[in-house]
């Protein structure tokens, strides 16, 4: 029988999260060195440090919750591998949702038939390549485009940059708001996203008004650990209701 969390599928993930690792530390020394030769302070680089680092963390944790969650139908290897290396919570979760359902199983167990999970990996990896590919390609044309227009109105530039944000953050709105037609319950999403919001602005007033700019470099990882935090109670609150 085929089983998604075999020693072999350790291995070949291993292999693979260790590379990228050593890829990682190599280009972070890299960068470190070539700072100090045009002559950043260490202070300033360390705090450059620790602030990424905070940003780091606080995505990781959600991502570390979705490799939980998949980890149960696609056993660890696989979305560790996804989700560790060039995969995004939001699309890998969504990719392997629709492709189960397509073949008529569940998530909520454990997928042993060698042919479903090959073709949700597959599904969850080809969806996924076309983005590096694309901005391999385009990636200047679309950095120069864009130059250019901030050099002859700047306004007009920033507006347009604020527009491209939107209409990225408007795809991921869509999952927020897919379930709200099931009642109540549906509406969770939308409850924890409008809790992680005011988390948000809450922290950009204390840094506005309070002059709490320490506050700066942390707001993103607040609202996105509030959030997480209060859907449990949110979940308890809605579902006793409904």
């Amino acid at each position: 029988m085929f089983n998604p969390n075999d020693t072999f599928m350790y291995v070949i993930v291993a292999i693979v999260i260790i590379f990228v690792i050593a890829e990682s530390v190599y280009f972070l020394i890299k960068a470190w060195r070539r700072a100090k030769e045009i002559g950043i302070a260490p202070k300033k680089l360390r705090k450059v440090v620790t602030s990424t680092a905070v940003y780091t963390i606080a995505p990781a944790i959600a991502i570390l919750l979705g490799v939980i969650a998949l980890s149960k139908a696609l056993g660890f290897p696989l979305p560790w591998l996804r989700l560790s290396v060039i995969g995004a919570l939001t699309y890998e979760t969504a990719a392997a949702a629709s492709t189960a359902n397509v073949l008529g199983l569940s998530l909520s167990n454990l997928i042993t038939d060698p042919q479903a999970f090959s073709t949700i990996a597959w599904v969850m990896t080809i969806g996924i390549i076309p983005g590096p590919i694309l901005v391999s390609i385009l990636g200047r044309r679309i950095e120069g485009t864009i130059d250019k227009i901030k050099l002859k109105d700047k306004k007009w530039g920033d507006i347009f940059l604020s527009g491209l944000f939107l209409g990225m953050i408007s795809a991921f709105l869509g999952m927020v708001f897919a379930d709200v037609t099931r009642g109540l319950v549906g509406w969770i999403p939308v409850f924890v996203m409008i809790a992680s919001a005011l988390l948000m602005g809450l922290c950009g007033l204390l840094c506005r008004v309070l002059k709490v700019r320490w506050l700066e470099d942390y707001a993103l990882p607040i609202s996105l650990l509030g959030g997480m935090a209060l859907s449990i109670p949110i979940t308890a609150l809605v579902t006793s209701i409904a």
